[in-house]
């Protein structure tokens, strides 16, 4: 183990060439370091022999047809005499390169789409893509491939004991012995974009849920790093016990045990970020610099050179920093106070230095007085986030786990965080027990420190004052009735994430697949069209701007079209962007009034991904799409009106071996509970209650399926009319059988069950 005291990075040396964002790096053992870029190309650095801290651009290599990302060392052989790249791209080919002659020596064609991963397993290379799956080839030829998760797989690497591990879209980390899944990692709330070896300990991953995580090779959890403000995009581990991890929030951030120890600022997305064996780190960026980092004190670049990377990180952050909504550089200078007002009281935002500064023109003495600096956004000059048509200095991400979906916290720095986390756990109807630990996650978070704790807060529910750690309990409340841990569920539960890139892809294959096919031709869709689909996509991008975006009564209109026309192998991508749209909510009015004034389609869509034969992702998406109409409150009546047809449509996917159907089922389950207790419809929800029963009886059914089946019974139970249904139904049995589960969750909702079936 090297032991390197931890010192902080100075910028080392710069690789400039690159014409485009840099995307990827390869340390190449001591011989130099690989690159790949938006720009199409691969290049390769070699150390400077006349200046041992820079590196010169010795080959480029050129071959793939999109922009290139992952890249895998081949260290030299026999057939590689001073070594070798293998290279994966958007192009979905992989490309394996001699050094010594820097040209292609094979191309590897499979994928069908981007090449997100690649790894050597001795003389194998195992790729890794959007499509899903995981190829194996050896000497130039597929010796095999599978699917290994049910969304893209964004990352895959090999470990030491002879193991490859994947990471998803799906959220989950999968750990393969050949083609057997021998672990599945489960804990990150969004896409698992990047993998790597912590020697000795396990793997560490980066996500798009803004954390860091290191796992034992077990599946458990040993460690969570946040940080990050936005995807992280890589990550990377060193002999020394030293993290570093790459993100779009411009930095790449150095932990140490656990706690982020220094932050390199970039001017712009930090795509990938690794440790050379001394230790110093190399971080590629979107500016399509490549940059060396370096703790070794006769490796610091001169003076000058520090001084330019200072002068460059300004000016990024002044080209986009804004004032009044415009960018700074846009505003005029002070030559524009020369030109007098035109009314009193008139306004003009300049320019002067670095800020945007307001003056009024005051009639009576015919001179601009002025008012004082405007500020706009937080201190990073990047846009305030929007939520609910609000905005706010933060909104972060929460997860409270217990199989729930991520709940947005917004928060503004001159809040008082103790009412910021009363309010948000009022209006999220969750425990005020979590009040703590949502005060200290705001105020780890913003950077606030020395709080003054306010004690003042009573629960509007018991009157009980809030628990101030370190202190005794107040015992001035006395709860009227039991406190049940994960019952009643109040609210929906939706299906919000999606890789649109991936959809539109797909769409776009299909149609090419109908126009290529005489007899089905007439399906495809025109160049209009197809340009109507991206326009529906980029709206969708954009949800900050839901409050006030709206769709084309064409866009739906074309949508439904898609989903009556195209075979019925095809029609599961325009499913998924419906999905999305039904949670815009102008596109879910537009579609209502289509359901309303037309043959109901979204039904004919039910019945058509329902009937034998069934596609597994037409279940899925078809699933899903109804779940998430459960958002919109118009919705309810043709909920309930259909509730019939629809449950009994998708009765089957209880035993599905698709664990996503599994759970997509179950979460329309739980969200038809919610809503027929609202409705105070009794028959509904004995017909509810039965569907969830058979879910919570099915032995090899999915932990968070099996949850939330339970979590429907209880709600049910406790709020709904069907309570001697239940108990008819021996729910008890149930109950006490959940309750000996090893999953926590699912006992303590198995014990809130028992308890109330003891109450009866």
């Amino acid at each position: 183990m090297m032991d390197i005291d931890f010192k902080e990075y100075q910028l080392s040396s710069e690789l400039r060439g690159h014409e485009d964002d840099v995307r990827g790096i390869c340390v190449c053992d001591n011989v130099g370091i690989a690159t790949s870029s938006r720009d199409r190309t691969v290049r390769f650095w070699s150390l400077d022999p006349s200046d041992k801290r820079k590196y010169h651009s010795s080959k480029i290599l050129l071959g793939h047809t999109s922009f290139v990302g992952p890249l895998a060392w081949i260290s030299p052989n026999a057939e590689f005499p001073e070594g070798g790249l293998v290279s994966g791209g958007m192009d979905t080919m992989v490309l394996v390169w001699d050094l010594r002659s820097g040209e292609k020596v094979q191309t590897l064609q499979g994928h069908k789409l981007q090449v997100t991963g690649v790894t050597l397993d001795n003389e194998d290379i195992v790729s890794s893509s959007v499509d899903s799956t995981l190829k194996r080839w050896r000497k130039g030829k597929l010796v095999e491939f599978w699917e290994a998760h049910n969304a893209p797989i964004q990352t895959v690497i090999r470990i030491p004991s002879g193991e490859i591990v994947s990471g998803s879209s799906d959220t989950t980390i999968k750990l393969w012995k050949g083609k057997k899944c021998a672990q599945t990692f489960v804990g990150h709330t969004d896409t698992v974009r990047g993998l790597s070896v912590m020697p000795g300990v396990g793997i560490i991953s980066a996500s798009h849920d803004c954390t860091i995580r290191l796992w034992a090779l077990t599946g458990q959890v040993l460690m969570e790093m946040v940080g990050h403000t936005a995807i992280v995009y890589s990550i990377d581990s060193h002999a020394s016990g030293l993290i570093v991890s790459g993100s779009e929030d411009r930095f790449a951030k150095i932990w140490k045990d656990g706690v982020c120890v220094q932050s390199l600022e970039h001017p712009g997305c930090v795509w990938d970020a690794k440790f050379l064996e001394n230790g110093d780190i190399v971080t590629a960026c979107s500016d399509g610099v490549t940059r060396i980092w370096t703790v070794h004190s006769d490796k610091v670049a001169d003076s000058l050179e520090l001084e330019a990377y200072a002068s460059e990180l300004s000016q990024y952050k002044l080209s986009r920093k804004k004032v009044g909504g415009l960018k700074l550089y846009d505003l005029p200078g002070l030559e524009a106070l020369q030109i007098p007002g035109t009314s009193a009281g008139q306004t003009k935002v300049v320019r002067e230095g670095d800020n945007g500064v307001a003056y009024s023109w005051d009639m009576k003495e015919q001179r601009w007085d002025k008012l004082g600096e405007v500020v706009d956004g937080p201190d990073d000059g990047m846009n305030r986030p929007i939520l609910d048509g609000i905005q706010y200095d933060y909104v972060f991400d929460v997860d409270i786990g217990d199989g729930e979906p991520t709940r947005k916290l917004p928060y503004n720095r001159s809040d008082n965080p103790y009412d910021a986390a009363d309010k948000w756990l009022l209006k999220e109807n969750l425990p005020f027990s979590y009040r703590q630990q949502i005060v200290e996650f705001i105020l780890q978070n913003t950077g606030q420190k020395d709080f003054t704790l306010n004690t003042s807060f009573r629960d509007p529910y018991t009157g009980a004052s809030a628990y101030v750690p370190g202190q005794p309990s107040s015992m001035s409340a006395i709860p009227a009735k039991p406190t049940f841990k994960h019952i009643p569920k109040k609210g929906m539960l939706i299906f919000d994430a999606a890789q649109f890139d991936g959809i539109l892809k797909k769409i776009m294959e299909f149609n090419n697949a109908l126009l290529s096919d005489l007899e089905k031709k007439n399906l495809s869709m025109s160049e209009l069209e197809t340009s109507r689909v991206a326009a529906v996509v980029k709206i969708l991008k954009d949800t900050s701007h839901y409050h006030c975006s709206s769709f084309a009564d064409v866009d739906i209109s074309l949508l439904l079209k898609l989903l009556k026309t195209w075979p019925p192998a095809m029609i599961f991508p325009v499913i998924d962007i419906l999905r999305m749209t039904i949670l815009h909510p102008d596109g879910a009015s537009l579609l209502l009034k289509h359901v309303e004034n037309q043959n109901d389609v979204l039904m004919e869509m039910i019945e058509k991904v329902s009937s034998n034969p069934t596609l597994p992702a037409n279940l899925l998406t078809g699933i899903r799409a109804v779940t998430n109409l459960f958002k919109n409150s118009s919705w309810y009546s043709w909920l309930q009106k259909h509730r019939s047809e629809i449950l009994d449509a998708f009765s089957s996917c209880y035993s599905s071996p698709n664990k996503n159907v599994q759970l997509s089922y179950s979460t329309l389950i739980l969200n038809y509970a919610v809503l027929l207790i609202e409705k105070k419809d009794e028959e509904g929800q004995s017909h509810v209650l039965s569907a969830a029963l058979e879910i919570a009886e099915e032995e090899s059914m999915e932990v968070d399926s099996k949850y939330r089946a339970l979590v429907a019974i209880g709600t049910l139970m406790l709020e709904g009319l069907v309570k001697k249904i239940a108990l008819d139904f021996d729910v008890g049995n149930i109950a006490r059988v959940a309750k000996a589960s090893k999953e926590t969750k699912i006992a303590e909702v198995g014990a809130d069950i028992e308890l109330l079936a003891k109450q009866s």
